[in-house]
């Protein structure tokens, strides 16, 4: 048993996978945030150039 509990603590595998899913985790959370400010941006782009095409006549 003292030997299974020694083996356990010097085993990092299962620590490395949880650093991994921190990584995986925060770089998700970047990408969400980053899409989401991108979105608004492009729709307030989208919005005022569709203003600006309702208020100025077509030249001919």
């Amino acid at each position: 048993m003292k030997k299974l509990f020694s083996k356990l603590a010097r085993d990092e595998s299962g620590a490395t996978a949880i650093e991994y899913g921190l990584i995986a985790a925060l770089i998700s959370v970047a990408l969400i945030t980053g899409g989401n400010l991108l979105g608004q941006q492009i729709d307030t782009t989208f919005t005022n150039l569709s203003t600006k095409m309702q208020t100025k006549p077509l030249a001919d």
